[in-house]
């Protein structure tokens, strides 16, 4: 197959970059043909990537439906297969043309106009779907700039209503989980459209185990965003009546306000931040670690983060948010706690720390259910099976660009894709 990937950044950025990276990577060692159209890089492992994808087109900052148009052309996909990308004329490109569309949801963003799905000042979960209600009382149509002069920018309600649109147009959305699903379908896309495909980490050397030592390691790994409640990790850390050390991995915009947290709680002996680190890098953290932690107190779509730490015999304490219990079953393969609950967060902590049989226990039982449940080939076998049916449903029965985006053809000349390599 000639699979065409759509993504907003390139380079190694969260997890959303380390899923696309790796499905390319195992199917172009399968035999598949991989092109990838991006926006801006991100300075970080964009090495690898080069050597993933046979050709990369990067987007512009205009003329991008012509750009799209160009690259389905040169390189005549399959299937599209969308990550992230919320530019309203590569996405109007991409359902105008009649190659079959795939789009893997990541997180919220295509239905949130906050792009988290809680509110950002009282952090409470949002259950609605997309409306007016985001506009007012819920105020979302002002949110954080983190690219631009200005600390706010406005977000259309009609441009967001344009985007789910033009996503219920696509012939597959892949999920993680159920309640991935969920949001979309209460959002209006088509049940039969929708499927579920966990995007699973890669597996591991099965003799790589975590030494639980006395060191009594606690590891983060993610974003250093608010959402992922980093600063509730610390003010739960402060709460440990035992000997413990954290390694914070990771990098983001909250990240000095953390580290400024950390000092200020009295935990800069304990606490260290590493900042970003290749995926092949954390192994040396999980392998001597005693917890990991996921405190994310946005709903998270899935968590795979988790998943990683398991694969190496940790026991996960999570807050229960979003689609975290479909792999996380308290007292089984670790423990959830009540969203933003710092003293049940610290106690379970504690408990795991203090109690090595039982955390061992509750590793091992991990380990095995992600081995089980969660595996990549299969999940990569999966993807396969899936691209081949969109295929065989007709996606491309009418070849050729639908009438009724027409008026796009009155745009700039058509500019040469820009290749990264």
């Amino acid at each position: 197959m000639r699979l065409l990937f759509v993504h907003e950044s390139f380079g190694a950025m969260a997890g959303a970059e380390v899923n696309a990276h790796l499905t390319a990577a195992e199917l172009r060692q399968r035999g598949h043909s991989i092109a990838l159209l991006h926006g801006a890089g991100t300075g970080k492992n964009e090495g690898a990537w080069r050597e993933v994808f046979s050709q990369c087109f990067s987007l512009g900052n205009r003329n991008n439906f012509e750009m799209t148009r160009a690259v389905l052309e040169n390189f005549d996909p399959d299937v599209v297969y969308v990550h992230k990308m919320a530019d309203l004329t590569v996405l109007e490109a991409l359902v105008a043309s009649s190659t079959p569309l795939v789009r893997m949801v990541h997180d919220h963003d295509i239905y949130c106009m906050r792009s988290y799905k809680y509110h950002p000042v009282t952090r409470r979960v949002c259950d609605r779907r997309a409306s007016a209600f985001c506009v007012f009382p819920c105020g979302a149509s002002l949110v954080r700039n983190r690219n631009g002069r200005w600390p706010l920018r406005w977000v259309s309600y009609l441009k967001k209503k344009k985007e789910i649109g033009l996503n219920r147009r696509f012939h597959r959305m892949l999920v993680a989980t159920e309640y991935m699903k969920e949001q979309l379908l209460q959002n209006g896309f088509d049940s039969d459209r929708v499927e579920i495909h966990p995007p699973v980490p890669r597996e591991l050397d099965t003799s790589v185990q975590s030494s639980l030592s006395a060191r009594n390691l606690i590891v983060y790994a993610g974003q250093l965003i608010r959402g992922k409640g980093v600063d509730v990790l610390l003010k739960a850390l402060k709460r440990l009546s035992v000997p413990f050390e954290c390694a914070i991995l990771g990098d983001g915009n909250h990240k000095a306000f953390c580290q400024s947290l950390s000092h200020d709680l009295g935990l800069d002996a304990r606490v260290s931040f590493k900042g970003y680190l290749r995926p092949e890098l954390m192994g040396h953290f999980y392998s001597d670690a005693s917890v990991a932690v996921v405190s994310s107190v946005w709903p998270e779509p899935f968590g795979a983060v988790g998943l990683e730490a398991m694969r190496y015999g940790l026991p996960v304490v999570a807050f229960d948010v979003g689609g975290i219990k479909e792999w996380l079953i308290h007292e089984v393969n670790g423990l959830l706690v009540p969203s933003m609950d710092c003293a049940k967060f610290a106690l379970s902590i504690e408990r795991l720390l203090e109690n090595k049989a039982l955390a061992r226990e509750i590793g091992e039982r991990g380990r095995r259910l992600v081995s089980e449940k969660y595996n990549f080939a299969r999940y990569i076998i999966g993807l396969e099976k899936m691209f081949i049916r969109v295929i065989g449903e007709g996606g491309r029965r009418h070849k050729g660009w639908r009438k009724d985006y027409l008026l796009f053809s009155d745009a700039n000349s058509l500019a040469a894709p820009r290749s990264s390599q």
